[in-house]
């Protein structure tokens, strides 16, 4: 995926038209994001979203364009120490 095609972030930081330090570190981490699969970019987002506590789940939903509620789904099956999750495969059986 070439870095032009990134989505767009779309917290308050990075919605202003002046330079952000919030702007690179999000790029960055959009970056990141596009080399993931789909379940480690999930359980990413979520230990992101857990270190930055109240509203971390907002804000890198605004970031990454992953849904509040798929953010909190990979904190449970962190929580969880990923029992159940497939080791070989990314998806679930069936």
């Amino acid at each position: 995926m070439a870095e032009a095609n990134l989505r767009e972030c779309k917290c308050d930081d990075c919605q202003q038209p002046s330079a952000h330090p919030s702007k690179e570190l999000h790029r960055w981490m959009k970056l990141f994001l596009s080399r993931l699969n789909e379940q480690q970019k999930r359980w990413h987002v979520a230990l992101e979203s857990e270190k930055m506590g109240r509203g971390g789940d907002k804000l890198m939903s605004q970031i990454s364009g992953i849904h509040v509620e798929t953010i909190r789904r990979g904190r449970r099956e962190l929580e969880s120490s990923l029992e159940g999750r497939p080791i070989e495969r990314v998806r679930l059986e069936g």
